[in-house]
């Protein structure tokens, strides 16, 4: 997840997206856009939508460059041009604080210490760095490696229902977020005043599916862009999101998504699921069974130079401190080697990069990529276990080891780390 600001933060979201030509729903396949060099136009999402222009919005609908501009530039309701709510605060420039308070330096400084007094102002002010208001949070929703490349080589039918099964998994997450995460504040601090968490009628989001990596590599996600507006159910107001659920929810998100994806595979193909360890500073990522490794490794690319990268980060801290880095450093050393490697991304079609994955899938596997698909995804839908047929005893234990595990992990923890693991634990 990050952070979207107000402004013209939106427009990073259609650089890559092909003209389009009427609505899109979420659900239909991405080959429609398959010979048009880009991605598909995005659309709507989430049960908010309905309270903007007068209800003349609904998911799915197709989104539009001044649809953005108005709601993620101006916070703004995308057909009226109401406001929704107080405008987005216009936060000054680190530029513009350094020249007011050297305005307001004594008039009887002498030169030496004025400039001494410019030089700390100026370091005080680089250091808290330039603000700019949240506009929205853009959450990437990405599918496992060997499910994108399970997707890149199949037939047109079969990547349409692989795409089916993460757009349905994006939109059961989106409405766990509005039951469950999204929420708003509403009072005051200053006095004796308080603050209260309030629900939201919904969230109004945009979703813009991607299909390649920054490498090339067949890498299905979709960037679900959550809007900063909603609306509190209490007294109908607009009001910004209080961002720290959202913050804190991210991974045990990751993992819901992950599940109820691996779960919509398996009910339409028969698939079954395998942990594979992925090193010692990750956890195990979980992979359709019948894909291997090796074309899971030849379609990592991109994964492979930041891992590259992360090693050496990691190694460079070891020689500085004596000691290995913490889990939470080497997050903040990989996300430094995921930004140091980052190529420009290469518009091309899905045709074209549909042709070259079955060229090199065919290479790895020894025969044509596209029937080795269809006899994986060939199994049928299997008679699966429901909610109900788990005995209450089971999902006792699995609770217990749930907590036994966050807790082996962390001294403290929180809702969400236990959603996460729990997620984890029943993905087998």
């Amino acid at each position: 997840m990050r952070v979207m600001s107000a402004g013209d933060g939106y427009r990073y979201l259609l650089r890559t997206v092909v003209a389009g030509d009427g609505d899109r729903s979420l659900s239909t396949p991405l080959t429609r856009y398959y010979a048009e060099a880009g991605t598909p136009p995005g659309c709507w999402l989430g049960s908010g939508v309905t309270a903007l222009g007068h209800g003349e919005l609904t998911s799915d609908a197709q989104v539009s460059e001044e649809q953005l501009r108005l709601l993620g530039g101006m916070g703004r309701d995308p057909i009226t041009g109401d406001p929704l709510g107080w405008a987005y605060p216009v936060c000054r420039s680190t530029a513009e604080r350094v020249a007011d308070r050297v305005a307001q330096l004594d008039s009887a400084l002498g030169t030496v210490a004025r400039e001494r007094s410019v030089a700390q102002i100026e370091a005080e002010e680089a250091a808290r760095g330039s603000r700019r208001a949240v506009a929205g949070f853009d959450f990437t929703f990405s599918v496992p490696k060997s499910a994108s490349v399970l997707w890149a080589v199949a037939d047109a039918g079969t990547q349409t229902l692989i795409a089916q099964a993460h757009h349905e998994a994006v939109a059961a997450v989106v409405a766990f977020m509005e039951c469950e995460v999204a929420a708003t504040r509403t009072g005051a601090t200053a006095g004796d005043g308080a603050v209260a968490q309030v629900d939201v009628t919904g969230l109004i989001a945009t979703a813009f599916d991607h299909f390649d990596s920054r490498a090339g590599d067949p890498h299905l996600h979709t960037h679900v862009v959550i809007s900063n507006k909603a609306q509190t159910v209490l007294d109908g107001k607009w009001r910004s999101l209080d961002g720290r659920p959202m913050h804190a929810a991210v991974v045990a998100l990751s993992e819901l998504h992950e599940a109820v994806f691996a779960n919509h595979m398996t009910r339409t193909f028969g698939v079954s699921w395998e942990a594979r360890e992925m090193g010692r500073d990750r956890n195990p990522s979980w992979a359709v069974t019948d894909v291997p490794e090796q074309l899971v490794a030849e379609f990592s690319t991109r994964s492979r130079h930041i891992n590259e990268a992360t090693d050496a980060l990691i190694a460079d801290y070891v020689t500085q401190h004596g000691r290995r880095p913490s889990p939470a450093t080497i997050m903040k050393l990989r996300a430094q080697a995921t930004l140091a490697t980052r190529p420009e991304k290469q518009v091309r079609s899905l045709a074209e990069l549909t042709a070259e994955w079955r060229t090199r899938a065919s290479q790895q596997l020894g025969m044509d990529a596209t029937v080795w698909a269809r006899s994986v995804t060939g199994g049928g839908r299997q008679m699966l276990l429901r909610a109900d047929d788990v005995p209450l005893d089971l999902i006792g234990q699995v609770g217990c080891s749930v907590v036994e595990v966050v807790g082996e992990k962390r001294s403290t923890w929180r809702r969400w780390n236990l959603m996460a693991e729990a997620a984890r634990q029943t993905m087998g």
